[in-house]
């Protein structure tokens, strides 16, 4: 089992990175654009198109948003690629009058809703507000505290054993500024075949972990939340 674990540990961060030219939204977007970044998790490369974070990323852009997908570990990748989308007049910073406009949300799915958080802290640092933020069972250091630059933030979870479990509370660093719209539970009792992940290694491995990621249910949820907040003004 450990030579298992620690082989696909190896294989998973020995895996290519993303660069800036395989990013395929518009740089810089245009004014008004929604912009959609999402982060997979663990060992997940950024366009495994079996992932629910890379097909909700999809779904997104062909119903108008900006949005791209990022593996947790290319969050250095995810920040350039973000600075080079709101930098409309091309001095290679986020103006003032850029950082206003922008229509931004963020979310991600085990480590890749801890890399969510820390990319809101980021846009914190340059004077940009985050419309919303969605974490899938996340695991990381540092990710249960929302950014005061975040309008609202979501929290999905689940508590079985034997598998990894995400954060399961998340709290607004300014309350006055940051809407929690809620830390929500859900279960996965064997008999919910929909929610089996599709290779037996995750089925095997994963847990409830694993079938979170592939609820779609959950993840519908997850959309209609995205499509909310890029509707408000």
């Amino acid at each position: 089992m450990t030579r298992i674990v620690l082989s696909f540990l190896l294989i998973g961060f020995a895996a290519k990175g993303q660069t800036l030219r395989e990013v395929a939204v518009a740089r810089p977007a245009p004014e008004g654009a929604r912009i959609a970044i999402g982060f997979l998790g663990a060992l997940e490369k950024w366009d495994d198109p079996h992932r629910s974070v890379r097909k909700l990323t999809l779904r997104l852009r062909e119903q108008g948003w900006q949005a791209e997908s990022f593996s947790h570990r290319n969050l250095r990748t995810a920040k350039k690629a973000l600075v080079q989308l709101l930098d409309r007049n091309g001095n290679r910073r986020i103006d003032a009058e850029e950082a206003a406009g922008a229509k931004v949300v963020l979310f991600g799915q085990s480590m890749g809703g801890a890399a969510a958080v820390k990319l809101a802290g980021f846009l914190r640092g340059k004077g940009v507000p985050v419309l919303l933020t969605v974490q899938v069972d996340s695991f990381g250091a540092r990710d249960g505290v929302i950014p005061e630059n975040v309008r609202a933030a979501a929290n999905f979870y689940q508590k079985h054993w034997l598998t990894v479990r995400g954060e399961d509370r998340i709290r607004a660093k300014n309350p006055a500024r940051t809407q929690i719209l809620g830390n929500f539970e859900y279960e996965y009792p064997f008999w919910r075949v929909e929610t089996w992940p599709e290779s037996w290694t995750r089925r095997v491995f994963g847990g409830a972990h694993a079938r979170m990621e592939a609820d779609p249910v959950l993840w519908s949820r997850v959309e209609r939340l995205i499509q909310q907040a890029g509707e408000t003004k």
